[in-house]
């Protein structure tokens, strides 16, 4: 079975991470066959209600194997990576004491860096200096973003303000750029014998995988979706809401974009997304790479099995 192939690399905690839609949850669920138990690494799975846009595992999943870190908060609530470290790792823990395999699976960085190795805290807020920089416009915030930190720019969405401004903020505080900093601030590794498998794909075969996905998101009712939670009284400028899918959604129901637009916008918009979701995973150091490409997760276990 794949899972025995995974515990023969002696190791019971797995990490999965690689782009969107390159078939994590599809391994994850297929390794977890024999016992394990699987951790979501995933920043919007965290809330309730957000479920055909965020691809999160269907309750038939959850019943078949044990799932963690999903619908802990609701969509106007804040949930941070400090956080998820302290939370995941916490179930994690259990795991690993009670003899079982730890699955990790998801495709944010940052909240797999914070389980791993912790996080750069950085200074305190300034509230004066924080108001300051809201007040300017997202604009102008990227530019000024990517003049003094270029790297974090690079690692930053262009629509995600609380963590633009917080990279300002550190650079004005301390002179320096936030990306420098994090990158001399060194962590031990809370689980040193953790194996992490990045999966990968031909970009065809990616895009490809990301369209479809995309065209079933909106024939199990995406835009529905989107709608009843606006009707539940959710702001559409909330940063849950200004995600990937669901911003889309909104323009439609707004009256600012047809679906057709939306679609198309949507499945660009995922397109980029994976490719920085790369960026950043390639960057991490002790990935294992495997292209699931013309192959798939049995060739990818068969691979995990060590060689005399």
């Amino acid at each position: 079975m794949i899972a025995d192939r995974v515990l023969s690399l002696s190791s019971r905690l797995i990490v999965l991470v690689g782009p969107t839609a390159v078939g994590k949850s599809s391994l994850a669920l297929r390794m977890a066959a024999d016992g394990a138990e699987i951790v979501s690494a995933d920043s919007r799975h965290v809330y309730v209600g957000m479920d055909i846009g965020t691809a999160k595992p269907t309750l038939e999943e959850r019943l078949r194997v044990p799932h963690h870190m999903i619908d802990l908060i609701f969509p106007d609530q804040t949930y941070s990576a400090a956080k998820y470290a302290r939370e995941a790792g916490a179930i994690v823990d259990r795991i690993l004491a009670g003899g079982q395999v730890a699955l990790v699976v998801g495709g944010s960085g940052l909240y797999i860096k914070a389980l791993l190795r912790g996080l750069f805290s950085g200074p305190a807020a300034d509230r004066t200096l924080r108001e300051k920089l809201q007040s300017k416009a997202p604009e102008e915030l990227r530019r000024e973003l990517e003049m003094v930190d270029p790297e974090a720019a690079r690692r930053i969405h262009s629509k995600d303000r609380v963590r633009t401004i917080r990279a300002l903020e550190v650079y004005h505080l301390t002179g320096k750029p936030i990306s420098t900093l994090q990158s001399r601030h060194a962590f031990p590794n809370r689980y040193p014998d953790a194996v992490v498998i990045g999966l990968t794909r031909e970009r065809f075969d990616l895009y490809q995988r990301i369209e479809k996905r995309v065209d079933e998101m909106i024939e199990q009712g995406l835009a529905a979706e989107v709608a009843g939670l606006l009707k539940a009284g959710y702001s559409a400028d909330l940063p849950a809401l200004q995600t990937l899918g669901y911003r889309h959604m909104g323009r439609v129901l707004l009256g600012q974009w047809s679906m057709e637009e939306a679609v198309r916008h949507l499945k660009k918009d995922t397109k980029a997304f994976a490719k920085r979701q790369l960026t950043w995973f390639r960057a991490m150091e002790g990935v294992r790479w495997f292209d699931l490409s013309g192959s798939g997760e049995e060739d990818v276990a068969k691979s995990l099995e060590p060689r005399a």
